[in-house]
């Protein structure tokens, strides 16, 4: 995103709801119409489009299908009734009992039947509902029924077998629901591209006949672009409290995305900040928000008092312990001194046993540890004793520190303790005032030097600042990450401080006086005390070199502002970091705040790039992981090598026939032409066009023909049937070619 200063957008117009599953439409109260059936005659058929979203059912002189349901039945026994209940299509969702007992006729990502026993069950609905009463129970009208491209002969058989055995059908014929749909719409010859719910297919018809030897599919339709967007939802939010499942996200797919004219171009430009509001789409999940008990006003400026108070009480006590800790560091470091004197005068004998003591190896280690201690000193002085106001100097005497204890009596001794502490306070106030003065002659020192070098060398000056500004913006993302890793107890940096932990903790002490081959040199290398940085977590625990970096980053970039042109107020760090110029924010939020308090914001979804990668995988299925060619690459390979050689290719190129749910989407038919223009040949005939309906034109197709003198030929009968097995089909111009 740019660093132009980004303005805060309204509150979003639209906020979208999801529905968990299926409404229930009441469509199994509805009464049963036997209208159809005693209008129709024998001739005439029982047409079902066994699609895998929607199965239709109507008779062949209806225009439209009077029934459409899902394709799923849920059967279980009721205890208490001691019944048994079974509801199919959209009654499933009536009973969460039967949700939960649902299954469909398909399993997940084919189109070939592979639940009979639901198959059988959805039968019985829409012979029922259509009020058919034939002699002895039996179906006494004939049946088209869709099927898949490359049906299976197992599948085509056992269906053959439920429909002639279990209901006694007189004749039966299958056709393919996307060349039905091209002849509804007076297709002759032309490529049929059907794009539905589970796979998208490409065949060629020539003179109203399909060539299906040049015919081609991809493994992908809605069904797969509902599971996609899932997972790309389920990876954007990982943490998302609420339930996420395939039904909302095919509402995602249907209402909110479409198909990309430009799809690198549009991507790269999807979150930026201006019109991102009309772009990203939010969806509100259901939430229940914390009850919050209002105070007064009274109430709160007592609350807010008694916080002040306590604030002050514990800034008091803070500033007493880190008083009380100056004060023994610096005793500390006088022993230290005095140990490094008394060494110095010592035989080298003598000043090993005295080191060894103290657990030092030798002089450098006490030196170390005396500058070790200088340095926190120093440092202590100046941020927290040096910062307190001096009171007016007031001649102090300690008149019981000379007086011998001897002579004086039990009030005495405890005044002397009291003169004693209050010396050491006021030696500690005074040292560390010099210090103070001291540091501030120091670094008025290094300032004048470093004027001086941006005085003689302001381009020199300017780069080291730059670089100084990296360096620092570095370790606090070190500091932050390492921050993160240690809340994490799968993170390496958390699995290696255990570690530490765990051997520090160790059974086996080492001696406290080493000789020989004992000796494990710690502390021999500065680096060596690095393990108990490693190892500590806690608030005041990090180290103190790090403790200033955010106050060190903001001095340089302030030097910067002043001296260098190029660096404005949108450089800065914090300006950087600003939530309105984050791509993962536009990416996951939107353009709108996001509160990490709210639950309301926590149950929030945004859909934006997600709107066109989804429906993008059909012409580029390596998006979703998919080894195959996309479906311009497909069409293309058809039109311009399969049928190069074919006199009938012209005639191919006008009539592109889009038909299926999965070409719904806007923008489809106009990127497929223009892609088809770019990669077909320059001046070639190109047309492209959509099914009346791209749904139920399959379902008005079958109607239609099964209506027409020609489908009586492709019926087979319950007599060829039993005469000529179950494999045994009628080839036709609407229909599969036998497979043996």
């Amino acid at each position: 995103m740019d660093n132009q200063e980004n303005s805060l957008k309204s509150p979003p117009k639209n906020i979208w709801f999801l529905d968990d599953y299926p409404p229930f439409t009441g469509e199994g109260r509805q009464p049963v119409d036997a209208s159809g059936y005693h209008r129709s005659s024998p001739e005439d058929a029982i047409v079902i489009d066994n699609g895998t979203s929607t199965v239709r059912a109507g008779w062949s002189f209806d225009k439209d299908p009077r029934l459409s349901l899902d394709p799923v039945m849920a059967r279980y026994k009721d205890r208490k009734l001691n019944r048994m209940f079974q509801f199919v299509g959209a009654d499933v969702y009536a009973d969460g009992t039967a949700r939960g007992q649902a299954k469909n006729i398909y399993e997940p990502g084919t189109n070939i039947v592979n639940n009979w026993d639901v198959q059988e069950g959805v039968l019985d609905y829409i012979f029922i509902k259509l009020g058919i009463n034939g002699r002895d129970g039996a179906i006494d009208r004939p049946i088209v029924m869709t099927e898949p491209m490359a049906n299976l002969v197992y599948s085509r058989r056992v269906m053959s077998e439920i429909l002639f055995e279990l209901y006694g059908v007189p004749s039966a014929a299958y056709g393919i629901d996307s060349l039905f749909s091209y002849n509804y719409n007076n297709g002759r010859t032309g490529l049929v591209v059907s794009s539905s719910y589970t796979s998208t297919h490409l065949v060629p018809v020539i003179d109203s006949k399909p060539v299906l030897s040049k015919a081609s599919r991809l493994n992908w339709g809605r069904s797969q672009s509902a599971e996609h967007l899932l997972a790309l939802m389920k990876a954007k939010y990982p943490t998302f409290p609420g339930k996420l499942n395939e039904y909302q996200m095919e509402q995602l797919v249907r209402e909110h995305c479409y198909v990309s004219q430009d799809y690198e171009q549009e991507m790269s430009k999807y979150l930026d900040w201006t019109g991102l509001e009309d772009r990203d789409v939010v969806i509100q999940r259901p939430f229940t928000e914390a009850v919050v008990v209002e105070k007064s006003e009274e109430e709160l400026a007592k609350v807010a008092e008694r916080k002040r108070q306590n604030g002050l009480r514990l800034q008091a006590q803070s500033a007493k312990m880190r008083l009380d800790k100056l004060i023994r560091k610096e005793q500390d470091l006088e022993y230290y001194r005095d140990l490094q004197q008394r060494v110095a005068v010592m035989t080298k004998k003598d000043a090993k046993a005295v080191l060894e003591a103290d657990d030092f190896d030798t002089e450098a280690q006490l030196e170390r540890k005396i500058k070790d201690y200088e340095a926190s000193i120093r440092k202590a002085r100046h941020k927290d004793v040096g910062d307190i106001e001096e009171e007016a100097e007031v001649p102090v005497t300690y008149p019981l520190l000379d007086t011998p204890d001897a002579q004086l009596d039990e009030e005495g001794l405890k005044q002397k303790r009291q003169q004693r502490l209050l010396k050491a306070n006021h030696d500690a106030r005074a040292r560390a005032k010099a210090e103070k003065e001291r540091e501030k002659a120091r670094v008025a020192e290094i300032e004048r030097l470093d004027n001086e070098k941006r005085e003689n060398d302001l381009e020199g000056w300017l780069q080291e600042r730059r670089i100084a500004r990296q360096a620092a913006i570095q370790r606090i993302k070190d500091r932050d990450r390492l921050k993160a890793d240690l809340g994490n107890r799968k993170s390496l940096a958390s699995q290696i401080r255990m570690k530490n932990i765990a051997n520090l903790a160790s059974d086996n002490p080492t001696k406290k006086r080493r000789r020989g081959n004992d000796d494990d040199t710690f502390g021999a290398d500065d680096a060596d005390w690095g393990i108990y940085r490693s190892i500590a977590t806690g608030d005041g625990s990090d180290d103190d070199d790090e403790e200033d970096l955010d106050a060190g980053l903001k001095a340089i970039e302030a030097q910067l502002l002043a001296h260098d042109p190029n660096f404005t107020e949108h450089s800065t760090r914090d300006a950087q970091q600003d939530w309105t110029k984050s791509l993962l924010h536009a990416f996951q939020h939107g353009p709108w705040a996001f509160d990490k308090e709210s639950v309301r914001d926590a149950h929030q979804l945004h859909l934006n790039v997600e709107r066109i990668r989804v429906p993008e995988v059909v012409f580029q299925p390596s998006l979703a992981g998919l080894d195959q060619a996309g479906l311009v690459e497909i069409a293309s390979g058809i039109l311009t090598q399969r049928l190069a050689h074919s006199p009938h290719q012209p005639q191919v190129l006008r009539d592109i026939f889009l038909t299926g749910g999965n070409t719904l989407f806007r923008g489809f038919e106009e990127r497929l032409r223009d892609e088809l223009v770019a990669v077909l040949p320059a001046g070639a005939p190109l047309g492209v066009r959509r099914a009346q309906n791209p749904v139920a034109d399959a379902w008005r197709g079958a109607a239609r023909w099964a209506a027409g003198d020609g489908a009586k030929r492709a019926f087979v009968s319950r007599a060829e049937w039993l005469e000529k097995g179950g494999d045994y089909i009628k080839e036709h111009d609407l229909g599969n070619a036998y497979a043996s």
